[in-house]
C-alpha cells in the first residue's frame, strides 16, 4: 500500500485560492476546471494512476448533487461533475429481470412517482429488508422497462422543497446509463469520470437470485472499469460482498461502516459476533485492509458526539487506519441545520443552512483522505479552506 498522499498535487503543484475553486463549482467542471491544478484537479490525465492521484481532501458527491437535486438522477450526477466534485457516488439495486439501477433503497416508494401509478397499486407490499419493515414498492418486483415508466422526485421534500422544483424530470437511471454518461463525459473533457459505486443489501438480493456482484463486475469490465487504476471506488456495508467483489475485479475497495453498536447484515445472517466497534480496533483495519483499500465510516466514528450532539474528541480511527494503509471517506456532511452537529447549527429552522464550513474544517483537521456531501460545491470550497490553510 502506497504511503498517504501529501496534500500537494504529484508535481508538487500548490492548490488553487478559494476564489479559483468557486470559479469551478459556478461555472462548471466543463469550462472552469479543466487545466486547474490542486482542489479541483481535472486535468487530462486525472483518473489515471489509480486512487492516490485524487486530490486530498477528495470530495465525493453523495447519490450526486442530492441538495439541489432528486438524488441518484442523471441531472444530480450532472450537477455534480460541473460543480466539480472529485467523485460522484452511485448506490445500486436490481429490477425483476437484473439489471443494475441507482437508487439509495430498494424500497422506492419516496424516491419515485410510483404511487400515482394505478397500474402498479397491486404492487404495493411490505417486506423486512435487513431486518427492517418496509412497506412500498420495490425495485425487485419490477422489469427495467416497467421502472423506466416512473419519474423520479425529491425524497425529503419537508427540508429540501427547492429541490420538488425537478420532480418528474428525470427517470431511474441504470448504471450502464451512467457509465456511458461518465464515457460521454470524459471524451468531452478529457478526463476520466471517478465514481463511488455501491452494493446496496447484497445477501438479501443474493437470496432473492439477484445477487449484485456478479453483474456489476460483467459492467466493470465491459466499460474498462474494473482494472487496479479504474476511476471508481467499490463500496459496501457487508464486508462478504465487497471480498467477492475482490475476487471477480481489481478496482479500489471500501467497506462502509455504520454505528460502532451495529453489525453488518452479512454478519447477523452468517453468525458473526463482530459489531463495528470490533472491526475499527487495529485488528479488525488489518482484516479489512487485506481485501480493501479504504473505509467510508459514519462521521460519527471519527468524531463521536457529546450528549448535547455537538462534537466531541476525535477518535484514534483516522491514525489506527492509516497505519494499516487504508484511506478514509466518511460520510455524509449536509448544509441544513438538521443534519449538522449542535454546535454548528445556525436559528431554529432545521431546514436552514449552518455553518457547514465550520463543521468541514473539524472534520478534514482529523486527517480524513475524503469526505461524502449532499453539496459538492460547499464541500470544494471548505477543502480549498483548509489546503490553503
Amino acid at each position: 500500500m502506497a504511503k498517504q498522499q501529501s496534500r500537494q498535487s504529484g508535481s508538487g503543484e500548490q492548490r488553487p485560492g478559494r476564489r479559483a475553486v468557486l470559479g469551478a463549482a459556478v461555472l462548471g467542471a466543463g469550462t472552469a476546471v479543466v487545466g486547474l491544478p490542486g482542489v479541483a484537479r481535472a486535468d487530462a490525465k486525472h483518473g489515471h494512476g489509480g486512487y492516490r492521484t485524487l486530490p486530498v481532501p477528495t470530495i465525493v458527491a453523495h447519490r450526486g448533487t442530492s441538495g439541489y437535486r432528486p438524488e441518484h438522477t442523471l441531472g444530480s450526477y450532472q450537477f455534480a461533475f460541473d460543480m466539480g466534485a472529485h467523485v460522484i457516488e452511485q448506490d445500486v439495486v436490481p429490477t425483476k429481470d437484473g439489471h443494475l439501477v441507482c437508487r439509495h433503497e430498494n424500497d422506492i416508494t419516496a424516491t419515485t412517482d410510483v404511487s400515482a401509478h394505478p397500474e402498479f397499486a397491486s404492487r404495493k407490499t411490505t417486506k423486512s429488508v435487513d431486518g427492517t419493515s418496509f412497506t412500498g414498492w420495490f425495485t425487485e418486483d419490477f422489469t427495467l422497462a416497467e421502472l423506466k415508466t416512473l419519474r423520479a422526485k425529491e425524497r425529503i421534500p419537508g427540508t429540501r422543497q427547492r429541490n420538488t422544483l425537478y420532480d418528474g424530470r428525470w427517470d431511474v437511471p441504470t448504471l450502464e446509463e451512467v457509465f456511458q454518461w461518465a464515457d460521454k463525459q470524459g471524451r468531452k473533457h478529457g478526463k476520466q469520470i471517478w465514481l463511488h459505486i455501491e452494493t446496496k443489501h447484497p445477501t438479501y438480493f443474493r437470496k432473492l437470485g439477484l445477487g449484485l456482484e456478479e453483474p456489476l463486475a460483467k459492467l466493470l469490465r465491459k466499460y474498462g472499469r474494473h482494472k487496479k487504476d479504474a476511476p471508481n471506488f467499490l463500496q459496501s456495508f457487508e464486508p462478504s460482498s465487497i471480498q467477492r467483489l475482490n475476487k471477480l475485479v481489481d478496482a479500489p475497495l471500501v467497506v462502509l461502516l455504520s454505528t460502532a453498536a451495529s453489525r453488518p447484515w452479512d454478519f447477523v445472517e452468517a453468525g458473526d459476533p463482530r459489531t463495528v466497534a470490533d472491526l475499527i480496533k487495529p485488528d479488525g483495519l488489518k482484516w479489512m485492509a487485506s481485501y480493501a483499500q479504504g473505509i467510508g465510516p459514519t462521521l460519527d466514528l471519527v468524531i463521536p458526539k457529546n450528549p448535547d450532539g455537538s462534537l466531541g474528541t476525535p477518535s484514534t480511527l483516522v491514525k489506527d487506519a492509516h497505519a494499516a494503509g487504508l484511506i478514509l471517506h466518511p460520510y455524509t456532511m449536509r448544509n441544513e441545520n438538521t443534519f449538522l452537529p449542535t454546535n454548528f447549527k445556525k436559528g431554529t429552522d432545521p431546514a436552514a443552512y449552518g455553518d457547514a464550513f465550520g463543521a468541514f474544517k473539524a472534520y478534514f483537521a482529523t486527517g480524513i483522505d475524503g469526505i461524502f456531501s449532499d453539496n459538492p460545491d460547499t464541500a470544494l470550497l471548505a477543502a480549498a479552506d483548509f489546503v490553503n490553510g
